[in-house]
């Protein structure tokens, strides 16, 4: 009898131990490091982000020569809702918004904050673009592919004054995702390819022209909830105008509660041809629910 009362509570002992163990081995990760732009939503999941981007640059390249410039700037305000719609969770359907305030002639980099509409100013919606995002290869769900067609608002690239707000040329665009994230669950890869198709406007600069753009990231983890970046962008444009650009960068990621996240990230564009050299600030807020 003693013997059988030791046996079931080694048993139940084992048992718990067991399931202790499980359930340290299935705590869930933060969104910060599940999340990537290569996972895709469940069904019924909202994904909503808030991306600001100031770009601002005092010199340029044109025909191979470099050269400073008066300070122009370009802020860009976008909102990306996406909302996950099939029972195998592998596609997700959103709407992409573009806000812009541009400024030029020597202001100075927050001029573009007053939202001014002048000679040296100029704001608006530019466009929007309804959008799908689907894993193409069920056994690899760190791959995906996000499918957007983007449809200018605004009629005129430059107003009377030369003031730039968007392109009127219709964009039809696709991004490539792909993470990595190494054994020690410390560093995860990330690498995007992106690639565009601008058609329909014979007035825009960017009409009949074809972009490849890749970009690799890498992150580091130094709790659950942050992370740490570094990534080098590159921008080929092709046909009608050529343009091309290099952009290095770092920049960092925290998930303030269970739905919201912030990042922040600079860069600055070390090379170029026949584009502006300047350096960019962006700070987002993304809710997952």
């Amino acid at each position: 009898m003693k013997n059988y009362i030791s046996k079931n509570i080694l048993v139940v002992v084992l048992v718990l131990n067991l399931n202790a163990f499980a359930q340290e081995g299935n705590v869930s990760k933060s969104n910060v490091q599940t999340y990537t732009p290569s996972k895709l939503l469940n069904k019924g999941q909202w994904d909503i982000k808030f991306f600001n981007g100031l770009y601002t640059e005092t010199k340029g390249t044109s025909k191979g020569v470099k050269a400073d410039k008066l300070r122009e700037n370009y802020f860009t305000s976008t909102l990306d809702i996406f909302t996950g719609v099939s029972d195998n969770n592998r596609l997700n359907v959103g709407l992409l918004l573009e806000y812009r305030s541009n400024t030029i002639n020597g202001k100075s980099a927050t001029s573009v904050f007053s939202l001014g509409n002048d000679v040296n100013s100029r704001k608006g919606l530019s466009s929007f673009a309804p959008a799908i995002k689907w894993q193409p290869i069920e056994s690899v769900g760190n791959f995906s592919i996000q499918s957007a067609f983007h449809i200018p608002i605004n009629n005129e690239e430059s107003d009377g004054n030369g003031v730039y707000l968007d392109q009127t040329a219709y964009m039809f665009q696709n991004r490539f995702f792909y993470d990595y994230t190494l054994p020690s669950g410390k560093w995860q890869l990330f690498t995007e390819l992106a690639t565009e198709y601008n058609f329909g406007s014979e007035e825009s600069f960017a009409n009949d022209t074809f972009v490849l753009a890749p970009g690799v990231f890498m992150s580091y983890f130094p709790t659950d909830k942050s992370t740490v970046l570094g990534f080098v962008q590159h921008s080929q444009r092709f046909g009608d105008f050529t343009q091309d650009y290099t952009a290095l960068g770092f920049g960092g990621k925290y998930q303030l509660n269970s739905t919201l996240n912030i990042e922040a990230l600079y860069s600055k564009f070390v090379r170029g041809s026949d584009t502006g050299l300047g350096q960019s600030f962006n700070i987002g807020l993304r809710a997952l629910f």
